[in-house]
């Protein structure tokens, strides 16, 4: 309950977790049929970058504003995004108070419903009462978003499976209980896939040291799940426990050919995310279907 995403808006776990989950709302959108998208901590759904808690930190520098600005970290001819990424970050610079500039950074919530079409719905779960105020009002107007004031894990089995018998649910949290954290997360996979085994489940989850994530990794090559894609970003490496280093999602059932759409994107993250080292960037599968 005390942690506050205005914080880290925008820095490199965003990216990483924003880029794949527009990958996997653009999947979605290759077909007509109507899906949901359920967020089990989404948060406020949109953050300031010249707010005071962005400043303090100012984590969106090595972030969101690299891409915005690609030759400020190289040497002057950086290659054009990979069209994914333009893709990505178009929507973000298209949406209100953007118009002269990234000034405002949409958090989970509001970029699923940019992507969403008219048909489309969400279900929005976040405990914290403020952040849950705020997301309320950000919505208002669009009947398609509902907000719910509450655990996001508990509530998950109200959601799954929704009406639209397509989507995605996405599983971002501050990870504040440390490793037991995975634990609570396996628990809500494993009822989940009971009530919905065809359904998209994307996890964010940070990376300090390498042995935390590993136990979480063994788990889901046993979850049952056919498929299971990778995505991870370093910029430091994975051994100290004093900092976020990296950060990684794990899609469940991930969409057909979302490793081919994400590995050219990841790819330019790597190299333009890198800090004192060049950022290791991993995509793989810990599940593949064969046959």
């Amino acid at each position: 309950m005390n942690y506050r995403h205005a914080f880290h808006a925008g820095n490199f776990a965003d990216v990483l977790k924003h880029t794949v989950l527009f990958a996997l709302i653009e999947a979605l959108k290759a077909k007509p049929a109507p899906f949901c998208v359920v967020d089990t901590h989404a948060g406020s759904g949109c953050y300031a970058l010249d707010s005071a808690q962005a400043d303090k930190t100012g984590e969106y520098k090595d972030g969101i504003a690299r891409l915005l600005f690609p030759d400020m970290h190289g040497d002057g001819n950086a290659p054009a995004l990979p069209p994914l990424l333009r893709r990505w970050l178009d929507s973000i610079l298209d949406l209100p108070g953007n118009e002269d500039g990234l000034k405002l950074y949409p958090g989970s919530p509001l970029q699923a419903a940019a992507a969403m079409r008219e048909g489309d719905s969400a279900q929005l779960c976040e405990l914290h009462p403020e952040e849950a105020t705020l997301l309320r009002e950000l919505f208002r107007h669009d009947a398609r978003v509902h907000v719910h004031e509450r655990d996001g894990y508990e509530a998950l089995k109200s959601f799954v499976p929704p009406r639209e018998k397509r989507g995605l649910v996405l599983i971002d949290p501050p990870f504040e209980a440390q490793e037991d954290e995975y634990r609570t997360i396996e628990q809500t996979l494993k009822q989940a896939l009971v009530r919905w085994p065809g359904g998209i489940y994307a996890v964010w989850y940070p990376i300090k040291r390498r042995s935390q994530v590993q136990p979480f990794h063994r788990w889901l090559q046993h979850c049952g799940a056919r498929r299971v894609l990778r995505a991870e970003l370093l910029v430091w490496p994975d051994d100290s426990p004093l900092r976020l280093n990296g950060s990684g999602m794990v899609i469940v059932n991930a969409p057909w050919k979302l490793d081919e759409a994400l590995r050219e994107p990841l790819k330019a993250l790597g190299r333009l995310l890198s800090q004192d080292r060049p950022a290791d960037a991993r995509l793989d599968w810990l599940v593949e279907e064969t046959g």
